[in-house]
């Protein structure tokens, strides 16, 4: 009990300085230990760092690899469950501007060697804990009369080599088109120690600026992903964010760096670019469905 009453006073700490900076870094030591009290075991927490080996050709981009998967939170049955396969689209409506803008993407999916694993399994609950009932700048056309979330989550490789530069955000400043963003890195190889700088900026900033040509004046926060489970959150219609390039430490070899990134909001409403394809259906060949919890006090914040 003492180990539970602890943890749930650290996400409590964690969603009250998100609540307040609408940013948050988690250090991957303290977000193992919380996952670890939400059901994660050591067996999952170790196959989270070789999932991303199963992952195939991302439909636009070279440089990486992409598996996605669509997942509601239901605050009714407080439940995450699969939701069925949909396409995914980002547009420059959404602070995203990049060649495959407006683009419809076909991705593969998420399998269950990730959806069944504890650990992210407990990714989820926590983020729920720490978002639910967070108010947030509202983004046009999407449904804050709903209770319901849609989260897409994208498991990612970017990948450097003699012939790639990967770059983890190619689009250079952006918002994701959701309410709350979060990111957990997996692990890498042969990264550089100034690779995949994360850049938070004012909503000021002009979209697609390249990380490098940005005013330092309106950069908000920065922060980077070195270790497992390091973990930002933001509130996604507040800022803007952009990513450096992901370099060799060993020019000769290949360099990876893996990624999680949960991009969750409302329902989309009519006149959304997304309208066809924002299904809350339970999918119908994979299946996954998990408890949530909340803290005391946080639908009401």
């Amino acid at each position: 009990m003492q180990n539970h009453d602890a943890v749930v006073s650290e996400i409590s700490d964690i969603r009250s300085a998100y609540l307040r900076d609408r940013f948050v870094f988690v250090p991957g030591t303290q977000l193992t230990r919380i996952v670890k009290q939400l059901g994660a075991t050591d067996d999952d927490l170790e196959k989270l760092t070789t999932v991303s080996d199963a992952l195939t050709s991302d439909p636009t981009l070279p440089f990486r690899k992409t598996r996605t998967g669509r997942f509601g939170f239901d605050p009714r049955s407080m439940q995450v469950r699969r939701l069925e396969f949909q396409p995914f689209l980002l547009s420059t409506e959404d602070d995203f501007v990049r060649h495959d803008s407006g683009r419809v993407r076909m991705f593969d999916e998420i399998q269950d060697d990730l959806q069944r694993n504890t650990a992210l399994q407990a990714l989820f609950v926590f983020k729920y804990m720490v978002v639910e009932g967070v108010p947030v700048t509202r983004r046009p056309k999407l449904d804050y009369d709903s209770d319901q979330w849609i989260c897409t989550l994208l498991n990612v490789r970017t990948i450097t080599d003699g012939d790639l530069i990967g770059e983890p955000a190619l689009e250079g400043v952006h918002s994701d088109g959701v309410d709350h963003t979060m990111t957990t890195y997996l692990g890498s190889e042969n990264m550089r120690d100034d690779s995949a700088v994360t850049f938070l900026h004012d909503m000021r900033e002009a979209n697609g600026t390249r990380w490098h040509d940005t005013d330092a004046d309106l950069v908000r926060a920065r922060a980077q992903h070195r270790d497992f489970l390091d973990t930002c959150l933001l509130v996604d219609h507040e800022s803007k964010h952009s990513v450096s390039t992901l370099y060799a430490a060993d020019t000769s070899k290949r360099a990876t760096r893996d990624l999680l990134a949960f991009l969750t909001r409302k329902p989309v409403a009519e006149g959304h670019h997304s309208r066809s394809f924002d299904s809350l259906r339970p999918h119908p060949d994979l299946p996954m469905a998990v408890g949530l919890r909340v803290l005391d006090g946080a639908q009401s914040a």
